[in-house]
């Protein structure tokens, strides 16, 4: 008998004997093996509706902050105020899975409406004791008090408004500082003739915006943390930006990536030496290191114009609100720049404003509901410490002399006990 016979004979074995019992238990697990393909094909379409469903179930509240006639402390208040809302915690898995809880986020805004400035804070209404707490234990004379969300009336119409909007990016990697309060001498608390706050010029810029017009900026927050997927694992989870920081570090004192060795022997004498960087370096090692010594954000910029057809004014407006961002920006280390925005660079790119007017409505939905880190306006946040957050959001001293930045006119303090009844 030859090879292929016998061959063909085993087969047609196989398929009389064993063919129909692997049929019927393939039949038998064909529901375990179909809800389990779904599951998969369909688990971020749950997640996404689940978590729809539960921040609609939320209510949200914008707190306005208006400032202490005299602001003293330096930004490292501020950072004190973020550490309270460091919070990592996402909840259970149950929680997460099956009723869409997250970590929470806030929005921290500075906006300009018709040039009165004012610092707000959104957030969920049950946090908002936690955020008031944070603020009247470092800034005493500050008057904290719920408004009506300002965005909610604005409703864009091409046919009589014009509007620019962008999202801000990093020009380096998430690791590089932007250029910090501290590296423009605030947190020595100089005299206030003496002090230089990168946050003065935006400040003033938003004051001067004119009748039928409102501009708004926007840095959105959340506790970062190790979430995410380590390259090369499916299921192990590391720190991505305290890992990259790292990397740029042993990268700029020129260590071996395997080994970790932090020097280098001399021929000569055996001794080890340590790395021969320049000073340049070492200030960006050192920005680097003390970055990562504190607590990390997951950051989302987002800046509106907003105006009037006759009164829209782009060079103001479009050039202030990019020019507004670089006072935090150094060559050697970080820096902003705008990103995805709604404007094209070539009119033949959009046939008469339909996707500019559509990119409009959807940067304004997207400011409205404060959405960054989830859908349906997910983006890739960038990852900022305390220190840096503390930078582009604070509240300036006396420096700012902006007069349509509302004011405590006068400290509060309660009636003397001693008072005849």
């Amino acid at each position: 008998m030859s090879a292929s016979q016998f061959f063909s004979q085993m087969m047609d074995l196989f398929q009389t004997a064993a063919l129909p019992h692997i049929w019927s238990i393939l039949i038998a697990l064909a529901p375990i093996f179909l809800a389990f393909t779904l599951a998969i094909l369909f688990w971020d379409v749950w997640l996404q509706y689940v978590r729809a469903k539960f921040f609609s179930s939320l209510k949200y509240c914008v707190l306005e902050l208006k400032l202490p006639k005299d602001t003293f402390k330096s930004p490292l208040a501020m950072e004190s105020v973020l550490h309270a809302l460091h919070n990592t915690s996402d909840g259970s898995k149950f929680l997460q899975y099956w009723k869409g809880e997250t970590r929470p986020w806030y929005s921290l805004e500075i906006i300009s409406i018709e040039g009165q400035v004012k610092f707000l804070i959104w957030t969920e209404d049950r946090r908002k004791t936690g955020v008031m707490v944070a603020l009247y234990a470092q800034f005493p004379g500050i008057e904290v008090t719920e408004r009506e969300d300002y965005s909610r009336s604005v409703h864009f119409d091409p046919d009589t408004m014009k509007m620019f909007g962008t999202l801000f990016k990093f020009t380096k990697p998430d690791p590089y500082p932007i250029k910090t309060y501290i590296d423009y001498g605030l947190d020595k608390d100089p005299k206030e003739e003496f002090k230089v706050d990168p946050l003065v010029p935006l400040i003033e810029f938003l004051g001067n915006v004119k009748a039928n017009q409102q501009l708004w900026f926007q840095f959105l927050i959340r506790a970062h943390k190790d979430d995410q997927k380590k390259p090369g694992h499916i299921f192990k989870l590391h720190d991505r930006w305290h890992d990259d920081a790292t990397k740029e570090v042993d990268k700029i004192l020129m260590r071996d990536a395997k080994t970790k060795v932090a020097g280098m022997k001399d021929e000569k004498t055996g001794f080890t030496k340590l790395p021969s960087i320049s000073k340049g370096e070492q200030d960006i090692v050192e920005a680097i290191e003390r970055g990562m010594s504190k607590l990390p954000f997951d950051v989302g910029v987002r800046a509106i114009y907003i105006s009037s057809k006759e009164s829209y004014d782009t060079p103001f407006g479009v050039g202030g609100i990019i020019s507004g961002m670089k006072h935090f920006n150094t060559e050697n280390l970080n820096g902003f720049k705008p990103g995805d925005g709604t404007r094209f660079d070539y009119p033949w790119q959009d046939y008469k404003n339909f996707r500019t007017n559509r990119r409009c409505r959807l940067a304004l939905a997207a400011y409205k509901r404060r959405s960054y880190f989830y859908p349906p306006f997910q983006e890739k946040p960038m990852v900022m410490n305390t220190e840096e957050l503390a930078t582009i959001y604070h509240f300036p001293g006396s420096t700012a002399a902006t007069p349509s930045l509302e004011r405590v006119p006068s400290k509060k303090a309660e009636a003397p006990s001693n008072l005849p009844v």
